[in-house]
């Protein structure tokens, strides 16, 4: 630490009590009180220093007074910048630190103590420690200006406040692996003017570990907030990086906000945003709420500055120390802004609402939802066309070509599942947030069936409309087969969505069957390219071309047995879907009033029945499906019948051969 002593004399002073003598031989003549504490000292050693000091003892002079009594009730730094004052003017001596350089240079122009006062007064001496020591050391700076809080009108005045911050910000805004500072200042090793690290004097040639750009964010965190705020604008306008100053503001909240000290799961809770340990004094519940309303309004409103999850911690103790509605209200716009960064455990915020009504805050997270959607959060490609596309039930591409609007679909459809057991929460409330989320966004609708599921088992009371009204938000033909078996057997479900889903699982296995159907046609007719030898790596070239014949013949196999296995599911399923056609064509007959209906009726029905149950089919699948059973039975005869004239050539050519070497003979 920077000092330096002033003066060549002993301590003569003495304490007792809440008085300072001076022992020096002779009896006091001038008592000086400085808030509580009196000083009984002589009249030479200060009005020979002080200007003030010097105008007060002639006034009491002239009033007759043996003892003269002065009070000093405003001095900058109080009784205790008083006692170096006293001692520097008895010749003392004096060790100027960054810590109290400030309190006696503001007490010395107090005091007029210039130089017309006595040559290397107080002011000049302390002047000069200040800009030639104190501005040139990072630690020195920081000290100055955290004492500058007390004096600070007075700082302010002699330009010491500003000095200091801008000493700061020059050094912050400058890279320290360039000159080894602050590496030297928290205690490192000492570097040569080349850069390596000295030993006792000596280049060891090694190089000293290079400094993040936030090794000041600890410092300036122990300031006060309007010093801090002060500091922090210098420096922006000096171009230090946004994120930077971001990482500056986040710090400094999470150690004077109590709320926000928590150390939390997930990448933000380790680096640069992690939480600081120890913590200066606790500021009272209105102090924090106004430093969490000024610190929202000094963060820029730029998407990915902050993480999201300190934005929802603020946003959760603003509703707990009763914030302005301005506060809350850019808070969940700045988490709206950067939704699809959030986590699941973010959004289940509890309600601090006095009604509690609901255990969470849902129309918290459907505001925040409305802000996202209202940004320009959709990627190239159109607002209808998302990026990615479903194939049995994963996602084609990169995981770089999900859309945010995609990732947000999925944390809403999270949240809906987490909030949904709370009896008190109202369907229209569920349902719009539910809503509230594209069709195109939902690549698989299983997180929304679950999260309906979740609600009606909590919600057993909700009438036959209801559970159709919101199981309407359901899309069918997006659900997995998983979630379509469970459906199927899902008694919570109404019969309509049941049916719906039986029918789009037995379509999802027709085109299924469909398409392997037409691989199988192209490997047979691989296959008859093989056995004729006709392409290169056949059984007819030497070497290694007989593996890829048998290959080629196991995986076609293979295939086969998995056709059969396939076939067999749909004829189970034909048949479950022909005892559901007859059971509806019953209820159908039942609602016209009874009676026999002709099998043309009964197909009419089903039409009906279908439409009405928003099925819209065609039958052409069916078809398709007959279609090509009859071309790969077709095929297989022409296989045979190939087969069959080959051998009979080959008969042919060995019994012409045969006979020509006998009449030879």
């Amino acid at each position: 630490m920077a000092c330096m002593k002033l003066g060549s004399k002993s301590d003569a002073f003495q304490r007792q009590g809440q008085a300072w003598f001076c022992t020096t031989g002779l009896p006091s003549d001038i008592v000086v009180e400085v808030g509580e504490m009196s000083f009984h000292l002589h009249k030479f050693p200060l009005l020979s220093r002080s200007g003030v000091m010097e105008r007060r003892i002639a006034e009491a002079s002239k009033e007759g007074d043996d003892k003269c009594l002065i009070e000093i009730s405003d001095l900058p730094g109080g009784d205790k910048t008083f006692e170096l004052v006293a001692k520097f003017c008895y010749g003392v001596k004096l060790e100027l630190t960054a810590s109290n350089v400030v309190y006696l240079r503001c007490a010395a122009e107090h005091l007029e103590m210039t130089e017309e006062h006595g040559e290397g007064n107080l002011i000049s001496q302390t002047e000069t420690f200040f800009n030639q020591v104190v501005l040139k050391s990072w630690k020195d700076s920081i000290k100055a200006l955290h004492s500058c809080d007390e004096v600070l009108e007075y700082a302010d005045e002699l330009n010491i406040t500003k000095k200091c911050i801008e000493s700061l910000a020059m050094r912050a805004s400058t890279d320290p692996n360039l000159f080894g500072w602050p590496v030297v200042e928290h205690g490192g090793p000492m570097q040569s003017p080349g850069g390596s690290v000295l030993w006792n004097g000596i280049s060891t040639g090694a190089r000293p570990k290079h400094t993040s750009s936030d090794w000041w964010y600890e410092d300036a965190s122990m300031l006060s907030f309007p010093l801090f705020k002060r500091l922090v604008t210098v420096m922006e306008s000096r171009g230090i990086r946004e994120d930077i100053i971001a990482g500056s503001l986040t710090y400094y909240t999470r150690k004077h906000l109590p709320g926000l000290k928590r150390r939390r799961g997930g990448p933000e809770s380790s680096g640069r945003f992690s939480t600081p340990l120890g913590s200066g004094n606790v500021l009272s519940e209105e102090e924090q709420k106004n430093l969490l309303e000024e610190i929202q309004e000094l963060l820029r409103m730029q998407k990915g500055l902050v993480p999201t999850k300190f934005f929802v911690d603020m946003l959760r103790i603003a509703k707990i120390l009763k914030a302005s509605p301005d506060c809350i209200a850019n808070l969940e716009k700045r988490i709206g802004m950067q939704l699809d960064q959030a986590a699941l455990e973010d959004l289940v915020m509890p309600s601090f609402s006095h009604t509690m009504e609901t255990l969470y805050d849902v129309d918290s997270v459907q505001r925040i939802l409305d802000h996202f959607l209202g940004t320009d959060q959709i990627m190239p490609g159109g607002v209808g066309s998302p990026c990615s596309s479903v194939d049995d039930g994963n996602l084609i591409g990169s995981p770089q070509s999900i859309t945010p609007m995609t990732a947000v679909a999925k944390l809403i459809d999270g949240y809906l599942a987490e909030v949904a057991p709370d009896v008190n929460l109202k369907l229209p409330k569920f349902q719009a947030l539910a809503a509230s989320i594209p069709e195109y966004a939902r690549l698989l609708d299983d997180g929304l069936y679950r999260a309906i599921d979740i609600y009606l088992k909590h919600h057993p009371w909700l009438a036959e409309t209801e559970r159709e009204n919101l199981c309407r938000l359901l899309d069918c033909q997006k659900l997995s087969l998983e979630a379509c078996t469970h459906a199927a057997q899902n008694e919570r479900l109404p019969l309509r969505i049941i049916v719906q889903v039986l029918f789009f699982e037995q379509l999802q296995l027709r085109t299924s069957v469909a398409g392997c159907f037409l691989v199988s046609d192209n490997l047979d007719g691989g296959s008859r390219q093989l056995r004729s030898g006709g392409y290169v790596g056949g059984p007819n070239e030497g070497g290694g071309g007989g593996g890829g014949w048998a290959t080629a013949v196991r995986e076609n196999q293979v295939l086969k047995v998995g056709m059969d296995s396939m076939r067999m599911r749909v004829c189970e399923l034909e048949k479950e879907c022909s005892n559901m056609r007859q059971e509806i064509e019953k209820l159908g007959k039942t609602t016209k009033g009874g009676g026999s209906a002709s099998n043309g009726v009964g197909s009419k029905t089903w039409e009906n029945v279908s439409k009405k149950l928003g099925f819209g089919f065609k039958l052409k699948s069916h078809q398709m499906c007959s279609a090509q059973e009859g071309s790969v039975s077709k095929s297989n005869n022409e296989n045979v019948k190939i087969e069959k004239l080959k051998d009979v050539k080959e008969r042919r050519g060995k019994h012409k051969k045969a006979s020509s070497i006998s009449s030879e003979r």
